[in-house]
């Protein structure tokens, strides 16, 4: 039987050489490339085809969710299991808008890991117990995170923006120009209803893109 090819994404070597060690036990299981930022795990999935892709979203630079995105339009069909800390319901759901079939935290257990990545380089599609729990949680309460409103890269860029990277810098990272980044930044604020660039940023802390250590509130985002 032909292995399953796997494509590791985190921008940890030690994890990343946990996870493969985890992976490779298990028969049919071949980890044919890493990367650890999102222009490498582009790059890798381009250069070797893999069968499906475990994505950390967390990643220097641009999150795992840009990447997903853009792996997805090069390949329409590509599997991407996204494993991520982020055990808030947000990100998992804007990690299914830009074309992840699966996502599970880090805290699940090996077995459940194995279990999700067969199930999406199978063609199906997983979520974790504790993320299910959480967005159904979110429904029953009828909670909903600003970043509804949002698309994929609208969320990355708010993200970026929170984290205290200017329009031009943001500009760089996603090959855009700064003026489409400035509307963007307009109609981020508009869409979740900012007062103003601290109001953006507090939103973003509140929906858990970035923490309150990492956010920057009196950074010029212009």
């Amino acid at each position: 039987m032909t292995a399953v090819r796997i494509l590791l994404v985190d921008d940890h070597p030690v994890v990343r050489e946990g996870y493969r060690r985890l992976l490779e036990r298990q028969a049919g299981f071949q980890v044919c490339a890493e990367a650890d930022d999102a222009m490498q795990a582009y790059c890798a999935y381009k250069d070797h085809r893999p069968d499906i892709a475990i994505m950390d979203i967390a990643l220097p630079g641009a999150s795992g969710l840009e990447a997903v995105r853009h792996i997805r339009q090069w390949d329409s069909n590509a599997r991407v299991l996204v494993f991520s800390m982020h055990a808030g319901p947000a990100f998992a759901l804007k990690a299914f808008e830009a074309g992840a079939s699966g996502y599970v935290t880090k805290s699940t257990k090996p077995e459940d890991l194995l279990r999700a990545v067969r199930t999406v380089a199978s063609g199906g599609r997983y979520l974790s117990d504790d993320i299910a729990r959480a967005v159904a949680a979110d429904r029953l309460a009828g909670s909903r995170s600003v970043v509804e409103h949002l698309g994929a890269r609208e969320t990355e860029i708010l993200r970026l923006l929170a984290s205290g990277m200017t329009s031009e810098a943001i500009a760089d990272l996603l090959n855009l120009s700064q003026k489409t980044i400035r509307n963007h930044h307009y109609a981020i604020k508009s869409k979740i209803g900012a007062n103003n660039d601290a109001h953006l940023v507090w939103l973003a802390v509140s929906a858990g893109l970035v923490s309150m250590a990492d956010a920057r509130f009196d950074v010029d985002h212009a």
